[in-house]
């Protein structure tokens, strides 16, 4: 039915990029079978990740390994190629992608050539220039941050618990966090809520004993939930003594000291950024037309406005939302709409192989659910308003029928199931982070702290 080969390249292995090639590999088996089709995708990790669940993997809730899914047996009728696109030349249909064994050859980027392009490298943290932000932040996009942050609030309260110094005690029990979104309000409140378990087996260590501050430059936190359950996010997390700042502002963070825009200062060990996201820098390294918040603009039908056999969904993409009242609104970016559009968009591309008319993207926004920590959440979902363990227990049932597989559902209900079961674990496994810190040392040299050169991997 495809009239010549055809060479699909697709950008990004998270949401997008992962759905799109498994609908793609399954409309087109017959196509792939005979050699008329080749799928290739691009991304720097072999796996996707779940981020919704990446709070609960940071609480000790769910194993990291089972937030992640394995792109490599996913895609087993793809090419998955571990690197990064780091330019797009479509009027040459071809792509400029760097991986680790470009690296060691020093040979510079590969150039693979396609015939249709999917975009969908998703974003990236956006950041600020606030002072000591680069040298003290933490993010919260990636399991390796989720993992890494659960083992650094663990180590302040070991810090805590074992110092004589009331000012480093005072510091190590402060964790700030900025942006008042999903990321920021769900790292929070789970975290919060696994440390003060976890006090409970340090003799010296209380929950008061904890700050926790949650600061937000807007006059609200969680819009997509509504107004009325944000206000009753901000007053939940007030009862459980954090510290919610509203309209206030980051202004530095240098000598791990947090002054906020209130004037108020923290000493801090912990400063965690989610403050937002931006585009991928690819989208900026490409000749395919893009609007003034630097995402692609594109038609309903998904693909790059202007732009011939490309195609684009995700937060990389600047979609009309085709079901709202008021002209020129855009889907929101967020994954609710990133699954959806990856089924449309894959079958956009069958539908030009074999000559077919395009479907066009529509979906009404049908809410949202957030988790506040154990048994606790707020939802807004088709106009109903739940908080609480009900607005809990949507948020795990909704996120579990969309985890990707069997597999990754199966393992998943089994964590929980045994959760309910047996204690919470409290281990912080840090030195995962340096795994030759200690080899180093007996083999008589000095063990390095400094990032490795590749930060996914080991030096």
């Amino acid at each position: 039915m495809v009239k010549e080969r055809a060479r699909i390249l697709v950008v990004g292995g998270g949401y997008v990029g992962m759905y799109t090639a498994l609908r793609l590999q399954r409309r087109l088996k017959r196509e792939l079978d005979r050699g008329e089709v080749e799928i290739t995708v691009v991304t720097p990790d072999p796996y996707m990740t779940y981020q919704p669940f990446l709070p609960e993997a940071a609480a000790g809730a769910i194993s990291p390994r089972h937030v992640v899914v394995p792109l490599r047996r996913v895609l087993d009728r793809c090419r998955v190629l571990i690197g990064e696109a780091t330019a797009v030349d479509h009027a040459e249909r071809t792509a400029t992608v760097t991986t680790l064994a470009t690296e060691e050859e020093g040979t510079g980027g590969q150039r693979l050539s396609y015939d249709q392009l999917v975009l969908a490298p998703g974003s990236v943290s956006r950041t600020l220039p606030v002072p000591g932000l680069a040298d003290h932040g933490i993010g919260f996009k990636t399991v390796e941050e989720a993992i890494g942050l659960r083992n650094h609030v663990i180590e302040q309260m070991d810090i805590a618990s074992s110092t004589r110094d009331p000012a480093i005690r005072d510091a190590a029990l402060t964790f700030v966090f900025v942006g008042g979104g999903f990321a920021g309000v769900e790292a929070l409140g789970e975290l919060e809520d696994m440390a003060r378990y976890a006090a409970r087996y340090y003799h010296n260590v209380q929950p008061e004993d904890m700050k926790w501050i949650l600061v937000e430059a807007s006059d609200r936190i969680l819009p997509e939930v509504g107004e009325e359950m944000g206000r009753y996010t901000v007053t939940e997390l007030r009862r459980r003594n954090i510290d919610v700042r509203l309209r206030t502002r980051l202004e530095s963070c240098a000598d791990r000291v947090a002054v906020l825009s209130d004037g108020a200062r923290f000493p801090t060990r912990t400063v965690v950024w989610t403050a937002g996201v931006k585009p991928h820098p690819v989208l900026a390294a490409s000749d395919l037309p893009r609007n003034d918040r630097g995402r692609l603009r594109c038609t309903p039908e998904l693909s790059v406005d202007g732009a011939t056999h490309a195609w684009a969904a995700g937060d990389a993409a600047a979609v009309p939302d085709v079901t709202a009242e008021e002209p020129g609104r855009e889907c929101a970016p967020n994954a609710q709409h990133a699954v959806r559009q990856a089924k449309v968009l894959a079958d956009n591309i069958v539908h030009t192989l074999r000559g077919e008319p395009l479907e066009r993207y529509e979906h009404a926004y049908a809410g949202s659910v957030a988790s506040l920590g154990l048994h606790k959440g707020v939802a807004h979902v088709y106009g109903r308003k739940l908080k609480g363990y009900p607005a809990w227990f949507m948020h795990r049932a909704y996120h579990l029928s969309r985890v990707p597989t069997f597999n990754r559902k199966a393992r998943v209900l089994a964590e929980w199931t045994l959760a309910g079961l047996f204690k919470r674990e409290i281990v912080s496994l840090g030195s995962l982070e340096h795994p030759r810190a200690e080899f180093e040392l007996a083999a008589g040299g000095k063990p390095s702290h400094d990032p490795p050169h590749n930060p996914k991997g080991s030096s």
